[in-house]
């Protein structure tokens, strides 16, 4: 397991349904780290493909789980939010809950309605 968090993300721009397409999830990810970029230094970020399964989250979560974002904690940061659990890893498969996070750790701003 790295010793960072992992932030699966789809790319900025990516081909599917015969046009280019963004991720929102994938972009208000992005939005939290441009606010906060220190975050970036602490975090391992590493895009994923459309197709299905996304075999890098699914290698670290099993099968069915390759949602993205997600953001596979490091262990030592696993007891610091309530987390799914997978494999033996812990992860959060949302942006909002990605952000909070982000707000327990790093000391960030909560997203609205939290």
């Amino acid at each position: 397991m790295s010793e960072k968090d992992i932030l699966f993300l789809l790319p900025p721009g990516f081909e599917d349904n015969d046009r280019r397409e963004f991720c929102p999830e994938c972009a208000e990810m992005w939005g939290v780290l441009s606010y906060y970029p220190a975050i970036k230094e602490a975090l391992d970020i590493r895009y994923v493909g459309i197709d299905h399964p996304r075999t890098p989250i699914c290698d670290l979560l099993g099968d069915g789980n390759w949602n993205a974002p997600t953001l596979v904690l490091a262990s030592a940061n696993a007891d610091l939010v309530e987390a799914r659990s997978a494999k033996g890893a812990s992860y959060l498969g949302s942006a909002r809950e990605i952000a909070k996070y982000f707000a327990v750790r790093f000391g960030t701003a909560v997203p609205r309605g939290s």
